[in-house]
């Protein structure tokens, strides 16, 4: 607790400080309330985000099962080739936050008749695990904007809550007792010198 003047000054300034704080509060706690709701739904979103890609992966498996030995790793991979990754932005509760917008693939051409059946399903499921893990990552980056914003905010409503209005609030009880007795005092004196005034006369 800061020092403080036992003055009607200070005493203004200290409820002024209050209301001011009392006024921001329940805004931020309604931030603090939808970036809890926002960062819980970015969670479920990397979870299921995490189940696509698990599930995807056995499919993967079984499909890179055909390749056989005389295919290897390079072959596949090299299937799918990234032009770009196109993302966008959002706000949610005032904060700047990216958004998947999907993957650019370059283009691939190959002989219908002289490629196996099962290529085309194992550059569609490359292709997908690819958008899955790219989403991923920004999913994974507004998880942590959003996280990190909810931690500011609730040490906010924290600080407000907890020190910053019941310091202005003892300050006031303070300042409001010191103020009463200069007054009684003052009071007191003055009927002395009355007294006083009296008596000589």
């Amino acid at each position: 607790m800061g020092k403080i003047k036992f003055t009607k000054t200070e005493l203004k300034k200290q409820q002024d400080a209050q209301k001011q704080f009392e006024r921001f509060l329940p805004t931020l706690q309604l931030k603090k309330q939808q970036l809890q709701f926002e960062v819980r739904q970015s969670g479920e979103q990397l979870e299921a985000n995490l189940a696509a890609r698990r599930a995807l992966t056995v499919r993967l498996a079984g499909l890179l099962a055909f390749f056989g030995p005389e295919r290897d790793a390079e072959m596949i991979s090299g299937l799918v080739k990234i032009r770009a990754v196109r993302r966008g932005s959002g706000n949610i509760a005032g904060i700047a936050i990216p958004i998947f917008e999907g993957v650019d693939f370059e283009p691939l051409t190959w002989d219908l008749f002289a490629t196996d059946w099962f290529v085309d399903d194992a550059v569609r499921a490359l292709k997908e695990e690819v958008e899955l893990r790219e989403a991923y990552k920004i999913l994974k980056e507004q998880y942590d904007l959003l996280s990190a914003e909810l931690r500011t905010t609730s040490q906010r409503v924290n600080l407000f809550e907890k020190v910053k209005i019941p310091e202005c609030r003892e300050n006031i009880r303070r300042i409001r007792i010191m103020l009463g007795d200069l007054e009684t005092s003052a009071v007191a004196r003055s009927k002395i010198a009355k007294r006083k005034v009296a008596a000589s006369a």
